[in-house]
């Protein structure tokens, strides 16, 4: 091995396995972003994403024995999340039940732009992509994760087929129609009137 060539996934984790902490944080830092970009998108909140993925990570730290070498590490880790990010929306809408509280939504503060053009753009854009995550968030378990696995992380949907335990044409099913709902829930014409 050279000294300044990184070892693969499989590698770190067979040390993180062996005790190796450093190995699994190094594992972490590779695969943190990607993972809380699949959980914003899933639950469609900040908070709930830092929250299910720090869960993840412990989860996949505590199973790491259990991790077997030949499947891809960030497909594992990602069957960890996705469960998690499940378990912590069951959670939440048991609470919402009953106590009757809402979701806190993330409330990240826009930097002022040097133009009023771009600020309001800004706006739009913020405003679009938080249509388009709640719009995802609403939608069912199965479809959810079949079009996040796909078409914003870039699995094959064999390769989704295989995180989730389901066959590939199941996965091209799923995905096909939560782009349909999608496409309506975000259809201007068909958007409420404030």
């Amino acid at each position: 091995m050279n000294l300044g060539e990184p070892l693969s996934d499989a590698a770190l984790a067979s040390r993180a396995a062996a005790g190796d902490e450093r190995a699994f944080a190094d594992l972490v830092r590779r695969h943190k972003e990607p993972l809380y970009r699949l959980l914003r998108r899933y639950t469609g909140n900040a908070d709930e994403a830092y929250e299910a993925a720090h869960e993840a990570f412990i989860a996949a730290w505590t199973a790491i024995r259990r991790y077997d070498p030949q499947r891809p590490f960030l497909a594992w880790l990602r069957t960890i999340a996705i469960n998690k990010a499940r378990d912590r929306g069951r959670r939440l809408a048991f609470r919402r039940l009953l106590f009757g509280t809402e979701r806190f939504e993330d409330s990240g503060a826009l930097g002022e732009p040097d133009h009023a053009a771009a600020a309001d753009q800004a706006v739009m854009d913020r405003q679009d992509l938080a249509l388009l995550d709640g719009a995802i968030a609403r939608l069912p378990a199965a479809l959810k994760e079949a079009l996040l696995l796909t078409a914003f992380d870039g699995w094959s949907q064999q390769q989704a087929g295989d995180i989730l335990g389901v066959s590939a044409k199941t996965i091209e099913t799923r995905a096909y129609r939560a782009r349909k709902i999608l496409a309506r829930s975000l259809d201007p014409a068909l958007r409420p009137k404030a």
